[in-house]
């Protein structure tokens, strides 16, 4: 039950073993001419590696995750870290918010301040939260995981006792990615503690098979289109950008030897899904990159986060109905294209609301979008 302070401090001995081995890379040849369609272009992320080398601050990032409160406590046998982020407001409402791969509790540096102190940024009258960022077992700071079976069930109860711990009897959750996942398994298993679930990603609410005729039949055109794109995008999907979970789900220790060994390793694997999933038209900073890259290479948590696929794969449950409220917010250039019709078959939709920018990160890339939206949909739950 003990919680105890904790506080960023990598020793200098880790970050010059890292320039070391940023100097001594060695680099693979390359087909001329084919862009990313066999990985990361080998100029792209040369440039990103002698700006890492030379340019982007750690200790600036460190600096900056260390303005919030962080702490550890051990719950089912495993080290848990958080970041608890308090509000200047009375009545703020408690609320778990949780990463996802490749992600980590920097995703939320942008949303942190807006939602503890909405007052402070210019919107008085929305609801203030109390914010609890966890990172997910076997991710990061909270890794790595020394047994198997931590998957999303057995995490979300995990955050459910890190909540009681801390006192909240009622709360709201809020992820993306495996954090949609695990929120919407606490609001499953904890349906009169969680108030709403916020998700910005659905998982399994794309459409899985190519629709018939007959099932697009009796749809209006506009659910018809979105039914066809949902299939569209699930196929490419499958087709060119699903190795990465195969390989996860099935030998993530094998996997493990070269991202923990190589930093360069480690920056191309995550590089890549920045680049694929989030909306180009408005792209992820460098920074916000490194730092995410920095949170898994400095850990060596890229085979203890990487066995959350396995874990799924291998020892998931099937999808339970909930009762709990649950909004949406879909952002148009994320990987799927979720379909209310599935949803509604295991969630309590009472909000959706589909957005014309942004992608997978949404707190990175959409930070106001994502910030009116958790707000407006819990400003419903109280009305």
């Amino acid at each position: 039950m003990t919680i105890e302070p904790f506080r960023l401090a990598i020793p200098q001995q880790q970050l010059d073993d890292l320039a070391l081995r940023l100097d001594l890379t060695r680099w693979p040849d390359e087909l001329p001419g084919v862009g990313w369609a066999y990985g990361v272009p080998r100029e792209y992320l040369r440039d990103l590696v002698q700006y890492w080398r030379h340019e982007y601050d750690w200790r600036a990032a460190e600096a900056r995750l260390n303005e919030w409160p962080q702490f550890t406590t051990t719950i089912d046998g495993t080290r848990v870290h958080f970041a608890r982020v308090g509000s200047p407001e009375p009545d703020a409402i408690p609320l778990l918010l949780t990463h996802g791969w490749p992600g980590s509790i920097a995703e939320f540096v942008d949303v942190a301040g807006p939602l503890t102190d909405p007052r402070g940024h210019g919107a008085g009258g929305a609801p203030a939260f109390e914010l609890v960022i966890p990172s997910i077992p076997g991710f990061g700071l909270s890794g790595p995981t020394g047994e198997p079976g931590w998957e999303i069930n057995r995490i979300a109860r995990a955050f459910a006792e890190l909540m009681d711990r801390l006192g909240h009897r009622r709360y709201g959750v809020q992820g993306g990615d495996w954090g949609a996942g695990i929120s919407r398994e606490l609001g499953r298993i904890r349906p009169d503690q969680v108030i709403g679930v916020h998700l910005n990603l659905l998982p399994g609410g794309a459409a899985t098979a190519e629709p018939t005729e007959q099932e697009l039949a009796g749809l209006d055109p506009a659910e018809r289109a979105r039914t066809i794109a949902s299939w569209q995008r699930m196929r490419a999907w499958q087709q060119e950008k699903q190795g990465y979970a195969d390989l996860q789900s099935t030998r993530p220790q094998t996997l493990a030897y070269a991202l923990v060994d190589s930093p360069v390793g480690q920056l191309a694997w995550i590089a890549e899904k920045f680049h694929e999933w989030a909306d180009q038209r408005n792209p992820i900073g460098r920074d916000h990159l490194l730092t995410t890259v920095m949170l898994y290479w400095l850990t060596g948590t890229a085979g203890s986060a990487g066995r959350i696929y396995y874990e799924r794969a291998h020892h998931g449950r099937p999808v339970e109905p909930s009762r709990t409220p649950t909004a949406v917010a879909d952002f148009a250039h994320d990987n799927f294209v979720p379909l209310r019709a599935i949803a509604d078959r295991t969630e309590n939709i009472v909000r959706w609301t589909s957005y014309p920018d942004g992608g997978h990160f949404a707190a990175l890339e959409q930070p106001v979008v994502l910030v009116d939206d958790i707000r407006a949909f819990f400003s419903e739950l109280e009305n």
